[in-house]
């Protein structure tokens, strides 16, 4: 199936959506400011990948559940499937995923999952939203991965939180969280960004204050604002040198380097029963 490429627009921003993988492709406010990463290849080709139905990796890319075993790569696989589009307006889009044979196979259930798009002034909203329609207990994690251009580089860019943070960043051993951290921010709301600081890979934060947070150029006025209520892990990410940073906010976590595989015991999953429904939704506003 090929991708098509949705456009969303009013009178401060245009935002183009992929079929493939739900997946922002821009957004471009009336200056002509482009807000998101390129998608560079050389670098790294993501651009705003939807997590689901994990995030982060799991041990050995595998989990079980009653007691049988099965894989799932890094983020889970909505990132690369086609996408039913339910409805297209200017300011609004729905975008329905449904269950496959290949993608059944790693993640037993039947479902319905749903990428909503709706522009309201210089903000665009984002909702994940499920629907188990299975006849058990449904388990998932789901979450968001934006790569925001940083064109000067992001040592030019500081985050702003909306509380004071003390930051202690979880250590990372491949895919998988370490039980030890590393503190990188005390008592204050703005951490200036860091190349060094992604010398292993990204930097991951499970108890932060605040649900908003801000992307800054400092002594400049290009600024991006998340507000991400509802969700209790939060992640920076950059390749070394890149001219990006991701800004994810998750309903989930990776698997700790000690996990016994059971999905029923991973840290942040979600249990959604059968017959009922789970939505969780960001907010990115963009001011130049």
């Amino acid at each position: 199936m090929a991708d098509k490429i949705i456009t969303l627009k009013n009178d401060a921003l245009t935002v183009e959506v992929s079929t493939k993988g739900a997946e922002i492709q821009s957004i471009v406010n009336k200056k002509g400011t482009s807000f998101l990463w390129s998608g560079d290849k050389e670098v790294w080709s993501g651009r705003a990948p939807v997590l689901f139905p994990i995030c982060g990796g799991l041990k050995d890319d595998k989990y079980i559940l009653g007691g049988k075993e099965y894989s799932l790569v890094k983020h889970g696989f909505a990132k690369t499937v086609f996408y039913e589009v339910e409805k297209s307006t200017e300011l609004e889009l729905s975008l329905l995923y449904k269950p496959e044979d290949d993608t059944k196979a790693s993640f037993p259930y039947d479902y319905e999952f749903r990428v909503l798009y709706s522009l309201c002034k210089s903000s665009l909203k984002v909702t994940y939203k499920v629907n188990n329609l299975s006849d058990k207990t449904m388990y998932f994690s789901t979450g968001a991965h934006e790569a925001y251009a940083c064109p000067e580089g992001i040592e030019e860019y500081s985050i702003v939180f909306d509380k004071a943070e003390t930051l202690d960043s979880y250590i990372l051993d491949g895919n998988l969280l370490e039980h030890n951290t590393i503190r990188i921010m005390e008592n204050s709301k703005e951490l200036p960004l860091k190349y060094d600081f992604f010398k292993v890979d990204a930097i991951v934060f499970k108890n932060l204050n605040s649900r908003k947070v801000t992307l800054v150029k400092r002594n400049g006025k290009r600024k991006v604002q998340v507000e991400f209520p509802g969700h209790d892990y939060f992640v920076l990410w950059t390749k070394p040198q890149a001219k990006y940073i991701c800004i994810e906010p998750w309903c989930g976590i990776q698997d700790p380097v000690d996990s016994d595989y059971d999905i029923t015991h991973k840290e942040g999953i979600i249990a959604l029963p059968k017959g009922e429904s789970f939505e969780a939704s960001h907010v990115i506003s963009v001011e130049d």
